[in-house]
């Protein structure tokens, strides 16, 4: 089979949540492909297993420029101070909000702290990156690419996620939205909506792995394998590409098939 490579030489991407799983994959692909990096997250320390430097370390010891700006998402003034940060780079060209938290909680157990917090953080961080990022590249007049991370339980639900799903439904619906009224300042926005991946993230890699081998999963993976940070920022990539310039307002889900049961 083919493989296909991006060049994003001259263009400055922040990455949410760039510091462990999927938002560290997305990062170290867009380092790869030329870009200049900005990791937004709490803590520049990864949590995956094996990883022993920060994203924005580990880009530049392979060659790339990177950079860490400490970021809580659900913060609109950290979010706005690190497009801010862009500018030094010649602003974003790019913006990936990735960040997010998972907590399960039926329609019972959840609190209003809770449920204030995981939509701070994964529906907040979403709308108001997209807003910081939009009013840079339209200040600009440059246009540009906007890519937020979704989930299958942006139109499935699951038991014990309410809070969680509907942090997930809501961004299906701002990157809907965004899209319709972006398009004229020539920016796309796009989602991508990953499956079960093995990342640290929620339940941890080798439980996720192994909820897919023992079929403990509300239904199969037609692929039969869970998926992985690996799978998730080659979708981003393309989406953020002039190869996707006829792309707006998908969600793109990269489940293994997940749906199709």
């Amino acid at each position: 089979m083919g493989s296909v490579t991006y060049e994003y030489d001259d263009e400055t991407v922040i990455v949410t949540g760039g510091s462990s799983g999927i938002g560290r994959a997305i990062a170290m692909a867009f380092g790869a492909a030329g870009a200049t990096v900005i990791n937004a997250d709490i803590t520049p320390e990864p949590k995956d297993a094996g990883a022993t430097e920060p994203t924005h370390e580990a880009i530049e010891a392979d060659g790339g420029t990177a950079h860490y700006v400490e970021t809580d998402v659900s913060s609109r003034t950290d979010i706005e101070s690190v497009v801010e940060a862009a500018r030094e780079f010649g602003g974003v060209d790019v913006m990936v909000n990735n960040a997010g938290w998972f907590t399960r909680g039926d329609l019972f157990s959840v609190d209003e702290e809770t449920f204030d917090r995981i939509h701070s953080i994964n529906t907040g961080g979403v709308f108001f990156g997209c807003q910081a990022a939009a009013a840079d590249m339209r200040d600009r007049d440059a246009g540009g690419t906007i890519v937020n991370t979704a989930s299958i339980s942006s139109t499935h639900a699951q038991a014990d996620q309410i809070p969680y799903d509907s942090t997930k439904g809501a961004i299906k619906m701002i990157t809907q939205g965004a899209a319709i009224e972006l398009a004229d300042e020539d920016i796309r926005v796009n989602a991508v909506a990953p499956g079960h991946i093995a990342t640290e993230f929620g339940s941890g890699a080798e439980q996720k792995e192994d909820s897919v081998a023992a079929g403990d999963l509300v239904k199969p993976i037609p692929l039969d394998r869970p998926g992985y940070p690996s799978d998730i920022a080659p979708v981003v990539l393309f989406l953020a590409s002039d190869q996707a310039g006829y792309v707006t307002g998908e969600t793109v889900y990269v489940d293994g098939g997940w749906q199709t049961f």
